[in-house]
């Protein structure tokens, strides 16, 4: 595994526009013509990518991950997502200690592959403590007791969007992941917030976070920043939780400016959660009320679906119709992959993979 506190392809810091394209032209030739998408502007991404939230917390799935990302690195998937508590940190140090080997064995360079990761949730370390007990004692000497966060900026138990929280959180993740810079940086969850605080506070945490995200930005440690959520953007408007994709958007410009760096929104979309798809959740123009992904088009932000498989619920007993609109894949799998793909809108899919078999079997859901 790469040590917190390496840094993985000094002389390439960051995933770049020359770079992604370079991967895509090594690839592309395998796949369908729209497998390779812009995202946040400038990169290309593979529209397959691969994700680290399930497993368990040990070195079997460490082992399992890093095999598993590096396997899609050789096979045309440049998008690899994780988030700082996954796996109580596991996860991220599983996709540095893949990176890190795929850059020594030239599988890839730095600059081709777009690392993306979250924080919000307070990460466990290694390890679930025993109790709930030995949690609140490790958040207090950890988090609290250093200053690192205070304790009336933590909500549920275990959230923070807190400038001072989110700084060290970054550099922390930097540390796991082996890099200079995480080329996409979401805060994971801002709706638990709205659980307890009211929406003009709510307005001005996201705003301090957006000043902190945007510093660090200028100063290299992320290439962009978003949001990657689970209910926010797919309730209705005026309901608790809910969040304005508009509103979020004019409050980044009014941090950084028309050259602001809220690129790309993460959230639900497959078979079973089609809500980005279909319901007017989003307000746009006055009275007008769109769903999320013309929203989303509209306001010029990269989408990346995550649960793409719900969670593996959708690899199996997917209804007839389905198999007939797409006669050319072989398994559920594929054709779950597949829907989300068709989608214009959707920049990546995500899927979770730490088996290097499935990550041969959902990359054909785009080959040619």
């Amino acid at each position: 595994m790469t040590k917190p506190g390496t840094r993985t392809g000094d002389g390439a810091q960051r995933a770049t526009p020359a770079g992604t394209q370079r991967y895509r032209d090594r690839h592309a030739g395998r796949f369908v013509d729209d497998y390779f998408r812009p995202l946040a502007g400038t990169l290309t991404a593979s529209s397959l990518g691969i994700g680290t939230y399930l497993g368990e917390c040990d070195a079997v799935d460490d082992t399992r991950y890093s095999a598993a990302i590096r396997s899609a690195l050789e096979q045309g998937i440049n998008v690899i997502d994780s988030a700082i508590n996954y796996r109580c940190q596991r996860s991220e140090r599983a996709v540095g200690a893949a990176l890190h080997d795929a850059i020594a064995t030239s599988t890839v360079a730095r600059d081709e592959v777009i690392v993306c990761t979250k924080g919000g949730y307070v990460p466990l370390d290694g390890s679930a403590p025993a109790s709930r007990e030995a949690y609140l004692s490790y958040l207090q000497e950890t988090y609290i007791d250093s200053g690192i966060v205070g304790a009336d900026d933590l909500v549920g138990g275990g959230h923070s969007l807190s400038p001072s929280f989110l700084a060290h959180q970054i550099e922390r993740s930097q540390e796991n992941l082996g890099v200079r810079t995480i080329d996409v940086y979401y805060l994971h969850n801002p709706e638990q917030q709205l659980d307890s605080v009211q929406p003009a506070r709510f307005r001005t945490i996201l705003r301090r976070a957006f000043a902190l995200l945007e510093e660090r930005v200028a100063n290299g440690d992320i290439g962009c920043y978003g949001c990657a959520t689970w209910n926010g953007f797919r309730t209705p408007p005026d309901t608790r939780g809910h969040l304005d994709l508009n509103e979020i958007v004019a409050m980044a410009r009014d941090v950084g400016g028309d050259d602001h760096h809220f690129r790309v929104v993460q959230l639900p979309v497959n078979l079973a959660m089609s809500e980005a798809v279909r319901a007017p959740t989003q307000r746009l123009g006055g009275r007008r009320v769109v769903p999320f992904l013309q929203a989303a088009e509209e306001l010029g932000v990269s989408v990346v679906a995550s649960a793409t498989l719900m969670q593996e619920r959708l690899t199996s007993g997917l209804p007839r119709e389905l198999r007939d609109a797409f006669p050319s894949l072989e398994t559920d799998a594929q054709r779950a992959i597949a829907f989300v793909r068709s989608l214009p809108a959707v920049t990546s899919a995500l899927v979770g993979m730490r088996d290097t078999r499935h990550v041969a079997e959902n990359s054909a859901a785009a080959k040619r």
